[in-house]
C-alpha cells in the first residue's frame, strides 16, 4: 500500500489578518447599541489541494472565535471543460474530525474506505465523520465530465469532542430535503445545520452547530439570533457587506466575533451571498498533525500509526 508521510502542521496554513474598513458617510446598518462586535476579519489565503485551487479561510487557528469548526476551504468557482482531466485530492486519511463538504455548483465524486462511492451535486450536503480514522478521495464528478460547468462549493471540517474521536467513522450525504429553507422579498436562507427563525436543518449533530448559506438582496438588513455563549463567524462568497462599528467586508473575507450578544446586525446596500457558521465552542485542546485533529500528542500518534498499518484502509482501493 502506498503510504504518504504527513508534515506536522502541514493543514495549518490559514488566512491573513485584514485591516478594517470603515465606511465612510451613511451607514445602512441599524441605529443600535446591541449586536455582536467584530473581533477580527481575515483574509482567506489560495492555496492547492491535490490539483484542486482552493482559498483558505482558516485552519487550525482562531480555535476560541471559530470552534467547534476548525478548518474552512473554498474550493473554485472553476470552470471545467467537457472530458478535461478530474479535479482531484488523491485518497488521504482523516481522523478526530468531521470534512463536511457543501455544492454551491457542479458536481463531485467521493470514495472512501468505508466502501461508500457515490456522486454529489449542487445543494447537497456530505459528511465524512472520520471518528479514528478512514481514508477517502475527492474529484470532480461524472457530470462536469460529461457537460462541463462550474465547480464551486466548500469544505468544512468540524471538530468532534474528546468522546467521539475514536468513534467508528462514517459517511451520510444530505439531500435537499433535509435542508431547512426561508424565502422572503429581502434575503433567502438555506439552513444546513442549525435552526434560523422558523426554518430548521433535519442533519443530526454532535455538538450544537449551525451552519447557514444567505443571500441578500439590495438594502437589505438583518438580525441574526445566535446563543449568546456560541461562537459565530461570517464568510463572504459574493456582495458587499457592512456588520457592526460600519465596518465593511468583502468576498472571501472572513468576520470573526466575539461572544456575549445574542444578534448578528448585517447589512447589504447592493446584495450579499455569505455563509454564517458557529456553534458552542468544545473548550478541549487541539492538537493537528496534518489531517488528523486530536487532543493530545499521544493520540496524534495513534492514528499515525493505525494509518501506517493500514487499520484505516487501504489508499490503492480508494483512488
Amino acid at each position: 500500500m502506498k503510504r504518504r508521510e504527513f508534515i506536522k502542521g502541514s493543514a495549518i496554513i490559514g488566512a491573513t489578518a485584514s485591516v478594517p474598513f470603515l465606511l465612510r458617510g451613511e451607514s445602512g446598518l441599524f441605529e443600535t447599541k446591541t449586536g455582536r462586535k467584530v473581533y477580527r476579519i481575515l483574509n482567506a489565503n489560495k492555496t492547492m489541494v491535490g490539483t484542486l485551487p482552493v482559498l483558505r479561510a482558516f485552519a487550525g487557528d482562531h480555535n476560541d472565535y471559530v470552534s467547534p469548526y476548525v478548518f474552512f476551504d473554498e474550493f473554485g468557482p472553476v470552470k471545467v471543460n467537457p472530458n478535461d482531466k478530474p479535479l482531484r485530492v488523491d485518497a488521504h486519511p482523516h481522523a478526530g474530525i468531521i470534512p463536511t463538504t457543501y455544492f454551491l455548483e457542479g458536481a463531485g465524486h467521493h470514495k472512501d474506505s468505508l466502501n461508500y462511492d457515490f456522486q454529489i451535486g449542487k445543494g447537497d450536503f456530505m459528511m465524512f465523520s472520520s471518528g479514528r480514522g478512514a481514508i477517502h478521495m475527492e474529484e470532480t464528478g461524472q457530470k462536469l465530465f460529461d457537460a462541463g460547468g462550474l465547480y464551486h462549493g466548500f469544505q468544512i471540517w468540524l471538530n468532534m469532542p474528546a468522546k467521539f474521536k475514536f468513534t467508528d467513522p462514517s459517511t451520510a450525504v444530505h439531500r435537499g430535503n433535509k435542508i431547512g429553507n426561508i424565502e422572503t422579498e429581502k434575503y433567502s436562507a438555506k439552513i444546513v445545520l442549525g435552526e434560523l427563525f422558523n426554518a430548521k436543518s433535519s442533519v443530526e449533530v454532535i455538538s450544537p452547530t449551525f451552519y447557514f448559506h444567505i443571500k441578500m438582496k439590495a438594502d437589505c438588513k438583518l438580525e441574526i439570533p445566535v446563543n449568546a455563549t456560541h461562537n459565530a463567524f461570517v464568510y463572504i462568497i459574493d456582495g458587499n457587506l457592512e456588520t457592526e462599528g460600519r465596518t465593511a467586508v468583502k468576498p472571501n473575507q472572513v468576520v470573526l466575533y466575539e461572544r456575549g450578544d445574542s444578534l448578528i446586525n448585517l447589512y447589504s446596500k447592493d446584495g450579499a451571498e455569505l455563509l454564517l457558521l458557529g456553534g458552542q465552542p468544545l473548550n478541549e485542546p487541539v492538537y493537528a498533525y496534518g489531517p488528523f485533529v486530536m487532543n493530545s500528542e499521544e493520540e496524534i500518534k495513534k492514528c499515525y500509526s493505525d494509518y501506517q498499518s493500514g487499520k484505516m484502509g487501504n489508499p490503492d482501493l480508494v483512488n
